[in-house]
């Protein structure tokens, strides 16, 4: 019996990407799926796009919120899936994904959260490079960045639950801090399988706002590193990307 696995996709005002996005969940053919579309009030062609897909949706809505994290605070409290995720509405899952990830899982009951590799793709789809990664290492998470693809990242409900869930006063870094936190009581494993397309363009929050996501950023870490000097900070963060880099390279991670 394959796991039920519950996505998650927010939305709003997304018409031009949105329909590969859902199309990417629905086409793998995975039988225990429950996807829930949480749409912000769109004025674009979201909706007929949505209803589109209403008949294979656990549920959908159409109306105004908080913005993506509030979105999917809700979305995930009508989940009842044994396995979680989400995916934004301009990414895209890798065809036989959700079946890798239900087959991890059964083989690895001790495990609680995973994520796999990703490709960063153009507005229009094309490949730009791919995002293969390391195993997770918390110096190097804490001290250069959140190298963890989102959408190439599944979790056990019990273990969002232990952790209170998404955390509504972040808007842009939520991710990071869910990671973080599910790091705290859990080992986060990854696998070098590529199970997302992540879409990278001008109009993106997190690049549009991109000085309110460094300032989300910095408040998460400073739950977990004490203030230093500038030079130490510097020093770790210097260690920390040399570190990151040549785990990658001696692993190939920056090669098709």
């Amino acid at each position: 019996m394959l796991p039920r696995i519950s996505v998650v996709t927010p939305s709003y005002n997304q018409g031009e990407y949105l329909s590969d996005t859902l199309g990417s969940i629905h086409d793998q053919g995975y039988p225990n799926l429950e996807h829930i579309v949480m749409d912000g009030g769109s004025t674009d062609n979201s909706v007929e796009i949505i209803r589109g897909y209403s008949s294979r949706l656990a549920f959908w809505t159409s109306e105004r919120d908080g913005g993506p994290n509030s979105a999917l605070v809700d979305g995930f409290g009508r989940a009842s899936g044994d396995i979680l995720c989400w995916l934004n509405s301009d990414d895209l899952f890798e065809p036989g994904c959700l079946f890798e990830v239900a087959r991890f899982f059964a083989e690895h009951p001790e495990a609680e959260v995973v994520y796999g590799d990703a490709v960063l793709v153009d507005r229009s789809g094309q490949p730009i490079r791919p995002k293969k990664e390391h195993p997770f290492n918390r110096f190097i998470w804490l001290h250069d960045y959140n190298f963890i693809p989102q959408p190439s990242t599944f979790w056990r409900r019990q273990l969002y639950d232990r952790v209170g869930g998404l955390d509504k006063s972040f808007h842009l870094a939520y991710d990071g801090d869910l990671w973080v936190r599910f790091a705290e009581v859990a080992r986060i494993h990854h696998v070098r399988r590529k199970w997302s397309r992540m879409r990278i363009y001008a109009e993106q929050r997190n690049q549009k706002l991109r000085a309110q996501s460094d300032l989300e950023d910095m408040r998460i870490r400073a739950r977990y590193v004490e203030e230093q000097p500038m030079v130490m900070r510097r020093a770790k963060s210097v260690a920390a990307k040399g570190l990151r880099i040549s785990w990658k390279l001696a692993t190939g991670c920056y090669w098709y």
